[in-house]
């Protein structure tokens, strides 16, 4: 028996209905999202790169709408969630507060590194923090759906 060509049937097969877990945004995805809330300090350091950050705006959308599209049901519970909307919050007052604070302690950003350094912090800060409020959002999604 050939291994590669046996199709293994799991839940979501069985019923015909996607499992919740099936819904969920691959890694990938993130990384737009990481390099959007780096944009900042990626055009502080280089600021002839906004036509490329651009294009990634317009593909991040452009893949949202066609290929991530059945993942909406995912996507609606993320953005109504309490927790995406803190850690929305949290990303902009890390953000304002970090600079701030190191412009009052005399420690302003303003070296390309310093803000190469801020745009990698806050890419993988964002990233971490989307796929945590996913995973508590399937874990939710598929909470509900065994009570059903």
């Amino acid at each position: 028996m050939n291994s590669l060509k046996t199709k293994k049937t799991g839940p979501a097969e069985e019923t015909g209905t996607p499992a919740p877990a099936d819904y969920r945004l691959p890694l990938w995805f993130f990384g737009f999202e990481g390099v959007l809330a780096a944009a900042f300090d990626i055009l502080q350091a280089f600021p002839s790169v906004w036509p490329a950050l651009l294009v990634l705006l317009a593909v991040n959308i452009a893949v949202s709408l066609t290929m991530m599209r059945r993942r909406l049901r995912l996507a609606k519970a993320l953005w109504r969630g309490k927790e995406t909307r803190k850690v929305a919050i949290a990303l902009i007052a890390l953000r304002v507060g970090s600079h701030f604070a190191l412009s009052a302690l005399g420690f302003a950003v303003t070296s390309t590194i310093g803000h190469v350094l801020f745009a990698v912090a806050m890419s993988a800060t964002t990233i971490g923090l989307l796929a945590y409020s996913q995973h508590t959002a399937v874990r939710a999604l598929t909470t509900a759906a065994a009570g059903r």
